[in-house]
Order: structure tokens, then C-alpha cells, then sequence
């Protein structure tokens, strides 16, 4: 077996590892922020999840590079001095735009360098990733992908922040070891977790990734002006998404390390538009080169989802939402006058079980007059409205719902089936949202569905089956 897939292999294990520590699957998707050249990830490194189907990201990034000098490279690639010029804040910029295909799939192409910096001219580049495991879907995600970038006629090869640099190239004089970065193969595992709740935490969550690669993600290690260490391939990624008062803006606090540097950034996503800044290079305390010296550096991203409106809407991994009952007090008067000290008698009824919206059965109990009561005191919630509230999302009221609109579900149209219904939240599953609304199946039901049901009031659900054509609201 060869060393690189050795290492390919030792990333598997590492992921199967991730797979024994994850508590809980994640339900819901955790958007993860623009990545400055390989679509959706962290920073400099990828994330095992890929763009949902159809949507679209497109970034600009750059970074600042401030040398006074640069070190002189003697010919068997050893710094000798620090007495060549060097660059006084000269902007380098890249941008990429990527797309998801099938919830499985995220492609792309990138232009890095756009003639700001000095060199042998821009880098054209394209990328993939393919989610074996999807981290929405199973909490832990395991993908496989690379990144190919083009390299001059004269065998200059791309280095890893995004230049033509003619000191990278596929040979030296007196050494064998040269570089080879135009094709990265990787594998990724990534795992996302459900964060800690408090009084004084906001709603957040965690995505955390390990992966090796070849190519940019370990070639150049043997070089001292481009790596002051060594590195085998692994690369690391962790974010904490942090909810700002709003489910669709999120901020991102981001680190990684892509096999030679330490990288730190924040990003927030205003509901699709996405601003950041981060620190290139935070490990290096000296300014010794392009390479080993820290830069600054700023982001712009829009993420498009045509499916789902319009911008793509950030959200964190679902909470279950206790089921609250909340009774109308009225004040008492002023004057209270005790005519009768024995309490009558509680009303009957029949005890039943209410499925909510959460996904949770609630007791209640049920008059012979079809009367719903609530509560250990068994109130009559015709009294209580509007002043009672069961928990969840529901469809009365929603124009889709009155307007018999079809559902869209994993590609596939669905619509109204029969009249309204009572069911057992025991045998039900939830499978996701549409409008706000989530989606039930049953707990038995294979994918793809034939019917899935939309709670339309406390208790009562409504189902849709795929394959019917629309009765009315055309």
C-alpha cells in the first residue's frame, strides 16, 4: 500500500472514530459558511456537508500581505537571507462560485490572485465533493473530494494561499522533492452537535471536522520558506454557530488548520448575505515569508436557494419545544364574597390523546358534548380562547393550506388527500418543514414517502399523497 492511502485510510478510521462519539444525530441542516476557495466549509478547509439541491453561493475573499522583505531562496531551496524587497500591503483576491446537486453533490470553480499580486498570473481552479454521509441528516457526515488548480507552462505550481509563486515548482536543482499541488484529493468526516442550553447561553450549535488530503494539503512540508513544520495531510475544522436573535442570522466563529497553518475568522449570515473577516497564519510568530507570516483578510458571499424562496436561510439544528397550556386569569374584584366553601364537582369526560404539532401526545379529556377540557382543572378550552396556546406550527390560516397548494418534498409534489384527521403522535416520525410547517410520516413508512401528514390544528392532521393532482386553488 502506497503512503497516500495509507494516510487515505487512516482518515477513514478517524471518521469511523467521530461516528462511535456522536449522542445525537442532528435533524435539521446547520448551514455552514463560505469557505474562501473549495464552496461550503470552514475557512481553508472543507466540511463533509454539501449545498442543498439547487443552491448557489458565490464569494469574493481576499487578504492584505504586508512584508518589508522576503527571504532569498538558494537553489536547493533553503532560505539564505531576508534581503530581497518585499510586498507593502498588496491586496491578493480570489472568488469561486459553487452549486449543490442532489443533496449530495457541491461543484465549483474558482479565479484566485486577479492580477493584484505580483507573479505569473491568475490561478483557474474547480472542485467537488461528494456527501456519503450527510452531517444534516445523520449528525455525523463523511464526504470525498478534491480541487484541481491549473499551473504555468514553465511547471510553476499552485501554492496554498492562492498564487503563481515561481519559487513553487515541480522540480528543483539537487532535489527531487518538488512540489505537485494541482490535483488535492481529500476525505472528510464531519459531526454536528446540538449546543449546551443555560440562562445566559445563546441557541448554538457546533460542526467539527477531521480529514487528510494530498496535493496542497501536504506538499512543500520538506521546504523551510514554506512550512515550518511537518505535514502528513490532516487537516482540522471546528465552527460554533450562534443564533443573533433571529432563527435565519447566524454567527460563525471559525478555526482550522489546513496542514500548515492555523487560521481564525468570524462570519455572520444576514439570511443569505454572509460578511467576514478572518487571520491567516495565526501560528506564525515571525513574518518569514508569503507563506509563513500572518495576513488579514476580509469575505463577501451571497447563497441563493431558488427552491426555497430566494436567499438560503441559515437555521441550527431543531429544538423540541415543550408543550405549554396557558390559562386566561381573570383579576378578581375588589370585593369577594364566599357563599359556598365546597368546590363542585370536576367536569367528566372521556380521558383522549391530543398529537400536537411537536410531535408529543398531550391528555385530555372529552365531553359527551364533544367539548375539548384541558388542564388539571379541566377547563373547557372554548372559555379559554383566544387565551389558551398549544405548542407548535400549524397550517390553519396559511394560504398554501387554504389554498390547497402542493408541498414539495424531497423532488417531489404532493398533494391533499381525504379530509382532516386524528392521529397517535406514537406513530408518527417526523421527516421535515415546509413554510415553517413541519412534515410527519409514519414511524413504519419507507422513503420515498407516498403520503405524509401536516398538522392543521392541535390534534388534527391532514394528509397529502404524491401522485394527485390539485382540486382547486389554481
Amino acid at each position: 500500500m502506497t503512503k497516500h492511502g495509507s494516510g487515505l485510510l487512516a482518515g477513514l478510521a478517524a471518521a469511523a472514530l467521530l461516528a462511535g462519539g456522536v449522542a445525537e444525530a442532528a435533524a435539521q441542516n446547520t448551514r455552514m459558511p463560505s469557505t474562501l476557495r473549495y464552496g461550503s466549509g470552514y475557512l481553508d478547509v472543507p466540511a463533509a456537508s454539501v449545498l442543498p439541491h439547487l443552491a448557489i453561493t458565490g464569494t469574493w475573499s481576499g487578504y492584505w500581505l504586508d512584508l518589508n522583505s522576503v527571504p532569498t531562496i538558494g537553489p536547493n531551496g533553503l532560505i539564505t537571507g531576508r534581503s530581497t524587497p518585499g510586498r507593502d500591503n498588496e491586496l491578493s483576491g480570489d472568488a469561486s462560485v459553487a452549486i449543490g446537486l442532489f443533496d449530495r453533490l457541491e461543484v465549483g470553480a474558482s479565479i484566485q490572485e486577479l492580477e493584484s499580486v505580483g507573479g505569473a498570473g491568475d490561478l483557474y481552479g474547480f472542485f467537488g465533493r461528494l456527501a456519503i454521509l450527510r452531517p444534516e441528516a445523520q449528525g455525523l457526515g463523511l464526504a470525498v473530494g478534491a480541487r484541481y488548480l491549473t499551473a504555468s507552462g514553465d511547471g510553476v505550481q499552485p501554492g496554498r494561499i492562492g498564487n503563481h509563486d515561481t519559487n513553487v515548482t515541480d522540480s528543483y536543482t539537487d532535489r527531487t522533492d518538488g512540489f505537485d499541488t494541482e490535483f488535492s484529493p481529500y476525505a472528510v468526516a464531519s459531526v454536528m452537535l446540538r449546543g449546551f442550553t443555560g440562562s445566559y447561553v445563546p441557541k448554538h450549535d457546533w460542526t467539527l471536522s477531521v480529514g487528510w488530503g494530498d496535493g496542497l494539503f501536504r506538499d512543500g512540508n520538506n521546504f523551510d520558506w514554506y512550512s515550518s513544520s511537518y505535514s502528513d495531510g490532516w487537516f482540522l475544522g471546528a465552527a460554533s454557530h450562534i443564533e443573533l436573535g433571529s432563527p435565519n442570522r447566524i454567527l460563525h466563529l471559525i478555526g482550522d488548520y489546513n496542514g500548515f497553518d492555523v487560521n481564525l475568522g468570524t462570519q455572520v449570515d444576514f439570511g443569505g448575505f454572509r460578511l467576514g473577516a478572518h487571520v491567516l497564519g495565526v501560528n506564525y510568530r515571525d513574518q518569514v515569508s508569503d507563506y509563513r507570516s500572518r495576513k488579514l483578510g476580509v469575505l463577501g458571499s451571497v447563497a441563493l436557494c431558488p427552491a426555497d424562496g430566494f436567499l438560503c436561510r441559515a437555521s441550527l439544528i431543531e429544538r423540541e419545544e415543550p408543550m405549554t397550556v396557558v390559562e386566561r386569569v381573570v383579576s378578581p374584584p375588589d370585593t369577594v364574597i364566599v357563599e359556598r366553601t365546597v368546590a363542585p364537582p370536576l367536569p367528566t369526560g372521556t380521558p383522549a390523546s391530543m398529537c400536537l404539532a411537536t410531535g408529543e401526545n398531550v391528555q385530555v379529556m372529552v365531553t359527551a358534548q364533544g367539548d375539548t377540557l384541558v388542564g388539571p382543572q379541566r377547563v373547557s378550552i372554548r372559555t379559554l380562547r383566544p387565551g389558551v396556546v398549544f405548542a407548535g406550527t400549524y397550517a390553519d390560516g396559511r394560504d398554501w393550506f387554504t389554498g390547497d397548494q402542493a408541498i414539495t418534498y424531497e423532488r417531489a409534489n404532493y398533494n391533499k388527500s381525504g379530509g382532516e384527521v386524528r392521529l397517535d403522535c406514537a406513530n408518527l416520525a417526523r421527516v421535515g418543514e415546509h413554510m415553517g410547517v413541519p412534515l410527519f410520516a409514519e414511524s413504519t413508512a419507507n422513503r420515498p414517502f407516498q403520503r405524509i401528514f401536516v398538522p392543521v390544528r392541535p390534534g388534527v392532521w391532514q394528509a397529502y399523497e404524491t401522485g394527485l393532482q390539485r382540486t382547486r386553488g389554481e
